[in-house]
């Protein structure tokens, strides 16, 4: 990528912040006549449980944060990067360019509640589990941990879309990119604010005008949830596999259900044989 890079045109630096040590949940299973994929996680479900709607009654989807619309000069962004960097205790500085632009790092938080695909591994090689790899197509899904976050060395010129594609370019993930979208957190006033930062913004902008404090402004990788899913943005064996999961899900339910009524029914009858007449 042209414009996930610092001034001196080198490969993009990335820095691995693994903020958990949960399980990815990581698989490759071979079957020999499809490519189905199977996934191997803690997970119960493939699907998010139901929510109560009062459980986020303190989360504000889509609220506008105005240090984005900003208007500044080339004097007020080296000014701001002068703050920026006598606020920050690391190493992670913005570096302003001779051209007016500037680089520095963002960091990015994973919030996925699905898994993620990456190439199965070449022939010859391989898996993750040690085996050999043969010629066997199949695929290799698995769950990121829980709240793992990547530090990203960008430029003031690379848009939300490109941070999205470097992100999963970095993890060999060949999900469509359109399956993901970035967004931003902060909090107010006790309350938290979400909101979707759209394609063509720049995050780095955004990073720099709200400061270094996570709790004013942080970004959160997240599906790109439109209200209803985008089932054509997957592959057939994903499709496959999502009626596999489920089949298996409802099996579940109906097991669940029918050991639940056997139970009470068993209790009744103890009741009725252990009761007095009259």
């Amino acid at each position: 990528m042209t414009n996930v890079a610092s001034s001196s045109d080198k490969t993009p630096s990335f820095e691995k912040t693994w903020g958990s040590s949960t399980s990815s949940g990581y698989c490759s299973e071979e079957e020999p006549d499809s490519e189905f994929e199977q996934y191997f996680t803690a997970r119960t479900s493939f699907f998010p449980q139901t929510r109560k709607a009062n459980v986020n009654a303190n989360v504000k989807q889509d609220e506008q944060i105005e240090w984005g619309k900003q208007e500044l000069n080339t004097a007020d962004y080296q000014q701001k990067v002068k703050e920026y960097n006598a606020q920050i205790n690391s190493n992670l500085f913005m570096n302003m360019n001779k051209d007016g632009s500037y680089t520095g790092f963002i960091k990015v938080q994973f919030k996925l509640v699905r898994p993620v695909s990456v190439p199965p591994p070449k022939k010859g090689g391989h898996d993750a589990r040690g085996r050999k790899a043969s010629g066997v197509k199949r695929r290799t899904s698995f769950y990121l941990p829980k709240d793992a976050s990547k530090h990203l060395h960008i430029s003031s010129r690379t848009s939300a879309r490109e941070v999205i594609e470097a992100l999963l370019k970095k993890f060999t993930v060949v999900d469509n990119p359109g399956k993901f979208a970035l967004f931003e957190r902060s909090e107010r006033h006790d309350q938290v604010y979400i909101r979707k930062v759209s394609d063509d913004e720049r995050p780095l902008r955004l990073r720099l005008c709200a400061g270094p404090n996570e709790k004013v402004l942080s970004f959160v990788l997240k599906e790109n949830e439109t209200g209803e899913v985008n089932w054509h943005a997957f592959s057939m064996p994903e499709l496959k596999n999502f009626l596999l999961i489920l089949q298996r899900e409802e099996e579940e339910h109906v097991k669940q259900i029918v050991q639940r009524y056997a139970l009470a029914r068993t209790k009744m009858r103890e009741a009725l044989a252990g009761s007095t007449p009259g």
